[in-house]
C-alpha cells in the first residue's frame, strides 16, 4: 500500500541491490576510514532490506554484498592499478569522486572474480548505479572503463 502521490517500490533484483549497497559501503569506508567488518555488520543489521531514517533499503543478497565488499578490500592492490590503467592518462584514481571510485572498484572486482556473470550484466548494473548518483559523464566513464577492463581481463583469462 502506498500513500497518494508516492510510487510503489518496484521489486528489485537482489544482486543489483547488493551491488548498490556494496558501492555505498565502499564509499563509507573510503570517506570515513571504517573497517570492512564494521561496515558489513552495520549494513546487514540495519540497512539491507530495512528502513533507516525514513529510507527503505532494498532487500539485497547478503552473501553477494559481503563478497563484493570483502573482495574489493582484499584485492584492492590488484584492482586499483587495473582501474588506473583503463582511465585516461591524465586522470589518477585519487582524482576521481569517491562514489565513482567505489563503483569502478566493485565492477572491476566482479569482472575479475565472477566469471559466472556475463560481462554485459556487470557493466549494465554498475552503469545503472552510476546513473543513480550522477548525470551524464560518470555513467559513460563507468561504461568505458569496465568495458575496457572486461575485454582485457577476459582475454587474458583465455590465453
Amino acid at each position: 500500500m502506498t500513500k497518494e502521490g508516492e510510487h510503489p517500490v518496484k521489486p528489485a533484483n537482489q544482486r543489483g541491490a547488493a551491488r548498490l549497497a556494496a558501492v555505498q559501503a565502499l564509499y563509507q569506508m573510503d570517506i570515513g576510514g571504517t573497517g570492512v567488518l564494521e561496515v558489513v555488520a552495520e549494513y546487514e543489521a540495519h540497512r539491507l532490506g530495512q528502513e533507516l531514517d525514513g529510507d527503505t533499503y532494498l532487500k539485497a543478497d547478503p552473501s553477494w554484498f559481503r563478497s563484493i565488499v570483502a573482495g574489493v578490500v582484499r584485492d584492492q592492490t590488484k584492482i586499483d592499478p587495473l582501474v588506473r590503467s583503463a582511465l585516461q592518462e591524465d586522470w589518477p584514481l585519487s582524482r576521481l569522486d569517491s562514489t565513482l571510485r567505489a563503483i569502478l572498484r566493485a565492477g572491476t572486482f566482479e569482472i575479475l572474480e565472477r566469471k559466472d556473470v556475463p560481462i554485459a550484466v556487470i557493466v549494465t548494473e554498475y552503469v545503472e548505479i552510476a546513473r543513480a548518483f550522477f548525470a551524464e559523464e560518470e555513467p559513460r566513464i563507468v561504461n568505458a572503463v569496465l568495458d575496457r577492463l572486461a575485454k582485457q581481463i577476459r582475454a587474458d583469462a583465455k590465453k
